[in-house]
């Protein structure tokens, strides 16, 4: 593992503080994260610099036991003073809360065991001020040179990031790596007799190599932001539709909202009781990779220090299992699947097709690349949004349109997907590529 940006010594030394302090003051367990963080944002607008940001923090969060009341307290300061006055507040705490039967530690065999691998989580990059103000300025430029009609800008930011954690516990887990987080994206502005428009493009990634170029991003989010012009509405009517692999990875987030735990034990998901039903099309698979070198949502453990492990959420369309933290697999009479703090690189099957032969596999219907709103009723699955995005005919887009409403029931929409391309974007925890269903309902004139 490389060299963290602080002492690991230092953060292990106050996890140990407080857990000694806590046992010693009448907590029957203990769990407690420390973490420091480093960062630096600086954004350009017109050339000009409007924002240079430097930020660095500490945090120690401490949950304490007694019984089953449960109490919780965080500081941003280490010294021995501060960590034993957050303790006896989270004991403090704990004393008025009603009690819960399943409330506690993670079950101690479910644990990871050192050493814990790395999975080159760890880049870090600390560009001059000078250095990023010409990346951001880079960004511009590259978009401006895409189209006279491109007039102004919303400005290109580049972030660098790099943080340390130690997670404990009073079972004796202790475990913690340092990461890095770097992004870089611009927001671009056209105009012409129809009106303004704008778009965007970014790049997210653990190091610098793998960020795209400044000049690759402006061009991007130029070229985005020159086809939006001359936007039409259409008529309002039952279509295909394709969701862009910039937008897709929300439909993923709202089948993983209801397929997790709080929304399970609370009987407020549409997909109650799934496990080994049909929940998306026969063709449809999803796997949970925590493995990913570089990944985003990649890691030996969960925020409880519960072992994360590869597997299928999704086979063939049937789902597997659900997303439980230790506390939520208790209410359901389950065991946690190390999702505590959310889902992993999730990875979701697609076909030997590019977004080119999507497009030509819908032949006439709306290409969305931009959604509005909230989206779907966790409850009932019903899904409604604003979107803007392309008309297509005949396998070519047509036109950009705008100012219209897209809506269907998540349930009937992860069923009715057809076939999934292969431009998934690494910028997050869900990796999907451009998703054509089968046909929505499109609110317009």
């Amino acid at each position: 593992m490389s060299a963290s940006m602080s002492s690991p010594t230092m953060l292990q030394t106050a996890a140990a503080a407080a857990l000694e302090f806590a046992k010693s003051h009448g907590a029957t367990a203990a769990e407690v994260e420390v973490s420091t963080s480093v960062g630096q944002n600086v954004t350009v607008r017109l050339n000009e610099v409007e924002t240079i940001e430097h930020n660095r923090d500490k945090a120690l969060g401490v949950t304490v036991y007694v019984g089953q009341q449960r109490g919780n307290a965080s500081t941003t300061d280490l010294s021995s003073a501060a960590i034993g006055r957050t303790v006896d507040a989270a004991l403090a705490i704990a004393k008025y809360t009603a009690e819960d039967a399943f409330a506690g530690l993670a079950d101690a065999e479910r644990l990871a065991v050192a050493p814990f691998a790395s999975y080159d989580l760890y880049h870090p990059w600390q560009p001059s001020i000078e250095e990023a103000i010409e990346h951001c300025r880079a960004m511009e430029a590259a978009a401006f040179a895409v189209d006279k009609r491109i007039d102004n800008s919303e400005g290109g930011t580049l972030s660098t990031y790099k943080s340390d954690f130690i997670y404990a516990n009073s079972l004796g887990f202790m475990g913690g790596y340092p990461t890095t987080r770097h992004s870089a994206s611009v927001t671009m502005i056209a105009s012409n007799k129809s009106g303004m428009q704008r778009d965007y493009w970014y790049s997210v990634a653990r190091s610098k190599d793998r960020l795209e170029t400044p000049a690759s991003i402006g061009a991007r989010a130029g070229r985005r932001t020159v086809s939006r012009l001359n936007a039409k509405r259409i008529a309002t009517a039952d279509m295909p539709v394709i969701f862009d692999s910039t937008v897709s990875p929300s439909l993923i987030g709202a089948f993983v909202g209801a397929v997790s735990g709080a929304s399970l034990y609370r009987k407020a998901s549409f997909l109650m009781d799934s496990v080994g039903t049909q929940v998306f099309a026969k063709s449809i698979s999803i796997a949970e990779d925590p493995f990913v070198p570089h990944g985003l949502a990649s890691g030996p453990f969960d925020s409880e220090g519960v072992a994360t492990v590869a597997r299928d959420v999704v086979k063939d369309g049937v789902l597997q299992g659900y997303f439980l933290s230790s506390y939520s697999a208790r209410k359901l009479g389950l065991a946690s699947t190390g999702n505590a703090g959310g889902n992993h690189n999730l990875i979701v099957s697609h076909d030997d097709i590019d977004l080119a032969a999507l497009l030509k596999k819908m032949g006439r219907g709306l290409y969305v690349t931009e959604t509005m709103g909230h989206g779907g009723n966790g409850v009932t699955g019903d899904y409604s949004l604003g979107a803007a995005g392309f008309w297509v005919e005949n396998g070519e887009i047509q036109y950009p349109v705008e100012e219209i409403t897209i809506a269907g029931n998540l349930r009937d929409m992860f069923k009715s997907i057809v076939a999934i391309a292969n431009d998934a974007l690494p910028y997050g925890s869900k990796r999907v590529g451009s998703v054509l269903i089968d046909k929505m309902s499109v609110a317009g004139e």
